[in-house]
């Protein structure tokens, strides 16, 4: 994914490790291990009561492309290794297809399958991007002055009231469920827990928010630039809906409602009065925050019986097994915040080379 920051990831779930390898990554940019670190926490198995107990470090290892914290110019090669597998776990499943999962699908284009974890299909693939998009929100932080933030907006149907502009990193990590509303974060994380003592899941919806975004990022047709943020969201593992700004609540508004009207303010900077557009008009940042949210649907693996088919086209039942995320929205964030990033510095990137 990528023009000129450029990722490819590579692994499988139950495999030996998982990574991903950048081009194009600016010369001289510092990178910073601890940095890259804290993104994977944020991503990994085992962090709270609340996700998959997969006892994972996840702890990142740098091969090549970087001497003494400080980018060559040339590929960045990083790897995780895979300490916690129980392909035991999937032994059920070498004959039949998990509801709603990628198994059926993987078998009918590649005529075979990892059945164990769901190799490329698992959230374990994403590891490569939250690494990557780390050295991507680095760059962004360093270079450009832009932060990019994502949080849990709401949880099945609860839904927090959250002034997006203030939101901070501390306010989205001061809980596990990781939505800045703290009084709402709680019936989230109760909701959670009454969902997977009766072997269920749900899914909900994450906010995403770049600010600090200078006008003129983006491509006027094929790359727009909610184009390529909607790819990058959409790629993501249990992803089933993207917004750009007022999304489809502003089908809801007449023009007059909707337009979002300049002005310049005291430091001469261009200005809207709201921002229904979410800072992109015309697939290109007009100066204004960048706003996104994205739908994830409920955990596919679930504990109850369930209806399916075999290999041999036979109506069997399944039920799962093993550790898996009741709600994969609090693992989500990083990710969602990655794939932004990623998209955001190639484009930061292209619009220097255009100029």
């Amino acid at each position: 994914m990528g023009n000129i920051f450029r990722i490819t990831t590579w692994g499988e779930s139950h495999g030996k490790a998982v990574g991903v390898v950048i081009d194009g990554c600016p010369a001289k940019t510092k990178i910073d291990l601890e940095a890259i670190q804290f993104e994977l926490d944020r991503r990994r198995p085992g962090q709270s009561k609340i996700v998959t107990q997969r006892k994972e470090g996840d702890k990142i290892e740098i091969l090549s492309g970087v001497e003494n914290g400080i980018s060559t110019g040339t590929p960045i090669s990083m790897l995780v290794w895979n300490e916690d597998q129980r392909s035991k776990d999937y032994d059920e499943l070498n004959d039949r297809f998990r509801p709603s999962h990628a198994d059926y699908s993987y078998q009918q284009k590649y005529g075979l399958r990892s059945v164990a974890g769901g190799g490329r299909a698992s959230a374990r693939e994403t590891i490569g991007r939250v690494a990557a998009g780390a050295i991507a929100k680095e760059i962004l932080k360093q270079k450009f002055g832009v932060e990019v933030l994502a949080w849990v907006e709401s949880i099945h149907d609860i839904k927090a009231n959250i002034d997006a502009q203030n939101v901070t990193l501390d306010m989205i990590e001061s809980n596990p469920v990781r939505c800045p509303d703290p009084e709402t974060a709680q019936k989230m994380i109760e909701r959670i827990e009454a969902v997977r003592k009766n072997g269920d899941s749900i899914g909900g919806v994450i906010a995403g928010l770049a600010k600090g975004v200078p006008a003129g990022w983006g491509e006027p047709i094929f790359d727009k630039l909610e184009a390529e943020l909607a790819k990058a969201i959409m790629s993501l593992p249990a992803c089933k809906g993207f917004e750009s700004g007022s999304g489809f609540g502003g089908t809801l508004l007449h023009g007059s409602e909707h337009n979002d009207e300049f002005f310049v303010d005291d430091e001469r900077n261009v200005k809207t009065y709201q921002n229904n557009s979410g800072g992109i008009q015309g697939g290109i940042s007009n100066g204004m925050p960048i706003t996104i949210r994205a739908a994830f649907k409920p955990t596919a693996t679930i504990m109850k019986a369930q209806k399916t088919v075999n290999l041999n086209l036979d109506n069997v039942s399944i039920s799962g097994k093993g550790r898996h995320d009741p709600c994969v929205l609090p693992r989500a964030v990083p990710m969602v915040e990655a794939m932004m990033a990623l998209i955001l510095v190639d484009h930061a990137l292209r619009q220097e080379a255009i100029r």
